[in-house]
């Protein structure tokens, strides 16, 4: 069993072909808009930081309950309970699609087989354990790989996705057309009202 990846590395690959639509929660006063990558700040994640400098990532997930999952609701615990209104406020989901195929490591099915080591062990640690799941993007990054697929923790019916910011140019993702969601007020926040109810949740307003 792994806890790190081992050498060689050799990944089962995924590729994720070309105009695939993905979902991605993000703060409305990011210049780049929904395909903006995050260049380093903030704390640790799972899969990211490394490198010097640091390479930029960006999260996405197969459904837009999924980047609810993965985002608003990533340190969440299992409902009854609330959400604080001013942790969603000023935060809008949005589609956006690949432009070309990305080659990711699989880290679902026998993804994590292949690698000796188990999807708890990667994608379903604690915080705690980011220093050392870290490693793995790492690993995908030297390998020269696009990113990493994995099945979210936290809605297991879904994919959730990091891209690097290095080998995923802006040319390479694009914004969809269609209804992005706004989730400060109106039809947008009773959707979102409405998951989180179904979840036990409560979003908690001023």
């Amino acid at each position: 069993m792994r806890f790190v990846p081992g050498k060689p590395f050799e990944p089962e690959e995924y590729v994720l072909k070309s105009g695939t639509p993905l979902y991605r929660v993000f703060s409305n006063g990011r210049k780049g808009g929904v395909t903006e990558f995050n260049p380093g700040f903030g704390s640790a994640t799972r899969f990211a930081f490394f490198g010097d400098p640091a390479i930029p990532v960006l999260y996405l997930a197969q459904t837009e309950e999924a980047a609810v999952c993965e985002s608003l609701l990533h340190d969440v615990p299992p409902g009854p309970g609330r959400v604080m209104y001013d942790s969603i406020a000023d935060k809008i989901c949005a589609p956006l699609a690949p432009t070309r195929d990305l080659r990711l490591v699989s880290l679902m099915g026998d993804g994590p087989r292949k690698l000796q080591t188990e999807a708890k062990h990667v994608t379903g640690t604690m915080a705690s354990q980011y220093g050392r799941t870290v490693r793995w993007a790492e690993a995908a990054h030297k390998a020269g790989f696009d990113g990493l697929v994995w099945m979210s923790n936290r809605r297991n019916t879904d994919q959730a996705y990091v891209f690097f910011g290095d080998r995923v140019n802006p040319g390479d993702l694009v914004a969809l057309s269609g209804h992005g969601r706004i989730f400060a007020a109106g039809p947008d926040f009773d959707w979102l009202a409405d998951y989180l109810a179904q979840l036990h949740l409560d979003i908690l307003t001023p």
